[in-house]
């Protein structure tokens, strides 16, 4: 597998495992928020688990801001899915729009100097 691939794939998965943590409890608004606080750690720490190996492969042959770019547009994209599919949300054009706008900026991060 190609070295730029592997810390997208890894920050991929990553991502799943991160809003799991930090947004699927809100489809239990009921249980205790000390639980919901430790079963969200414990998610966090398979993410960070995937997420630190990505980083370190990743600055093999991303530099740092491009690497917080990648994961920032991985980010929106999981979370939208995410929001969706498990949440049962809709994303609207001002949505679209916004992430849209932060993909332009990810085209500047990577575009290099002008």
């Amino acid at each position: 597998m190609a070295e730029y691939l592997k810390p997208i794939l890894l920050l991929c998965a990553s991502n799943i495992f991160m809003t799991f943590a930090w947004y699927g409890h809100l489809k239990y608004p009921n249980k205790p928020l000390l639980l919901v606080v430790i079963v969200s750690w414990l998610i966090a720490f398979a993410e960070y688990c995937l997420a630190v190996p990505a980083n370190r492969m990743g600055h093999v042959v991303y530099s740092a801001a491009q690497l917080k770019t990648i994961q920032e547009v991985i980010t929106l994209t999981v979370f939208a899915a995410f929001s969706v599919l498990y949440l049962g949300e809709n994303i609207t054009i001002n949505h679209l729009i916004g992430f849209a706008l932060i993909c332009l900026g990810a085209f500047f991060v990577f575009k290099g100097p002008f």
